[in-house]
């Protein structure tokens, strides 16, 4: 927690000037967080209970062949997140904002695309539902947030490219939430199949938020535009406790896992993070956040729209005798990393996914400094 809150805190309330107002939004914010992180790590041994007596468990696929490779490990344990983290973002409302808040009704619409995404994803979980239904589980959740979106629906045309269109900033109206309505779908399910160890999923939406949460407060204190600072801010509120309750996840999702989080955490993450970069306005910067799902994706594609066989789990070959891992010829990182820089053991191989995506937020961050001023 510390390595990951200590740089968004500096900039906070120290690097920047920030108005007084926010700092006391983000300490209280803060604050709540912080409980709600020692509240999961209280409720998910005890969830984990309820879901092996109702049966829904697995087996690692991973240490088949090892006395771990039998133990019934309880999924579905992202509902416990979710609902923490949905308490935490309700009764913060009373802290900060007023009934006449011009933000209040996108932020209880987001927060209704992501207890709808919740659901969805716990059914997914119960059910197994087949993949042509999971795209559609985002479509639905983010119907909240699509009809209650009150903000503008232009984009600034890039400097290189103003030339060409003829305009600086286009109207895209309806085309705007298709956009929205594609981020969702993209995110939810870029999570979702960027998995299959040990701690990947719950490590990269980790790593992820925080970077969100560092660009936030970056733009917050670079920008003298009040609208854009209050959009920033309101993607804090929405981040940090998903930051907190997540690594408090990690702590049982981490190798060697005693809980699988599920699709459940999986859609929720992926919703909570599109929801901030929509209602934040930086979608552009989220995306290159994703930069290591968006790969994963595109070496996907002929997979999972059956261009070549797709088997259920595109998880490399696990050796019993030497506990390594081999990668097979399905088309996403973690076979991939294991191709390009042979076998190792699980944590090993996670640990690197995790530096590539830690690596692919830097790598955004100098982006953005690079084309400060020549692209928009």
């Amino acid at each position: 927690m510390l390595v990951f809150l200590v740089p968004f805190s500096y900039l906070a309330f120290v690097h920047y000037p920030l108005d007084a107002a926010l700092r006391r939004s983000i300490l209280i914010c803060g604050a709540m967080s912080l409980g709600g992180f020692f509240v999961v790590l209280r409720l998910v041994p005890v969830a984990a209970r309820y879901l092996l007596r109702r049966g829904m468990w697995g087996k690692d696929i991973n240490k088949r062949g090892l006395p771990m490779g039998e133990i019934r490990v309880p999924e579905a344990l992202g509902i416990v997140v979710g609902i923490v983290y949905l308490v935490i973002a309700i009764l913060f409302q009373h802290f900060n904002f007023t009934a006449d808040s011009m933000w209040l009704v996108e932020y209880n619409a987001a927060l209704a695309s992501v207890c709808f995404m919740i659901l969805l994803g716990f059914i997914d979980d119960v059910l197994d539902v087949p993949w042509r239904v999971k795209l559609l589980l985002p479509t639905i959740a983010a119907l909240p947030l699509l009809m209650a979106y009150a903000g503008g629906t232009s984009i600034s045309i890039p400097k290189p490219l103003t030339p060409y269109v003829g305009v600086a900033v286009l109207e895209l109206g309806s085309l705007y939430k298709l956009f929205m309505l594609l981020l969702a779908v993209f995110c939810t399910n870029s999570i979702n199949i960027h998995a299959g160890l040990n701690g990947l999923e719950v490590g990269q939406t980790i790593i992820i938020s925080a970077a969100v949460l560092i660009h936030n407060v970056m733009r917050i204190g670079s920008s003298t535009d009040i609208e854009a600072q209050q959009a920033h801010a309101f993607s804090i509120y929405l981040v940090l406790p998903f930051l907190t309750t997540s690594l408090a996840l990690f702590a049982f999702n981490w190798y060697p896992s005693s809980v699988f989080v599920g699709d459940t955490y999986t859609y929720f993450a992926g919703m909570a993070l599109a929801v901030v970069g929509i209602l934040g306005h930086f979608s552009e910067t989220l995306l290159l956040f994703f930069l290591p799902e968006i790969l994963n994706f595109l070496c996907s594609v002929p997979q999972l729209f059956k261009f070549v066989p797709c088997p259920r789990h595109r998880l490399p070959r696990f050796d019993p005798h030497t506990g390594l891992l081999t990668g097979t010829k399905d088309g996403n990182l973690v076979n991939i990393f294991l191709r390009i820089f042979g076998r190792c053991t699980e944590k090993t191989l996670c640990i690197r996914l995790l530096i590539f995506q830690a690596l692919s937020c830097l790598f955004c961050f100098w982006l953005r400094y690079m084309i400060t001023g020549w692209y928009k």
